[in-house]
């Protein structure tokens, strides 16, 4: 498995780099309304990378459309190139998905999903996945 060096810097040099509508979004674990984010309803070929530090996230053959008004992917481009924790905030438990590298907040993993996608619940029944993200954490790189 190939490693990658983490990105840290400080807060007022991720505002400067990102501007305060992606900060509030990677940095400050906001969510943008539903239906508004540029990558809801995209159809473009290529690859979602994170908006902060550009590492590679999904790839457009995994995009689907949830319904639920942001971009939705049915995997990661590689297990290793997204990271979870467990989000407690709103009075609900949550997974959360961050970029590995530099700790940006991207959204939600569900089980929900289309699939089955090989998630494995407690019981070792295999779930689907719905990785639900903010368009305003993505950036996109066209297909060449």
């Amino acid at each position: 498995m190939k490693r990658v060096a983490k990105i840290q810097l400080p807060e007022e040099e991720w505002k400067k780099r990102l501007g305060p509508d992606v900060c509030l979004i990677v940095r400050r674990k906001g969510t943008e309304p539903a239906f508004t984010g540029k990558f809801h309803d995209f159809k473009g070929k290529g690859i979602y990378q994170c908006a902060a530090c550009g590492t590679d996230l999904f790839v457009s053959d995994a995009k689907f459309d949830s319904g639920t008004g942001w971009p939705s992917f049915f995997e990661p481009v590689a297990p290793t190139n997204i990271k979870t924790a467990i989000d407690l905030s709103h009075g609900m438990i949550r997974t959360e998905i961050l970029c590995p590298r530099c700790g940006a907040h991207l959204g939600h993993v569900f089980d929900d999903g289309p699939g089955p996608t090989g998630k494995r619940r407690a019981d070792r029944r295999l779930t689907n996945r719905r990785y639900c993200v903010n368009s305003r954490a993505l950036k996109f790189v066209k297909k060449s």
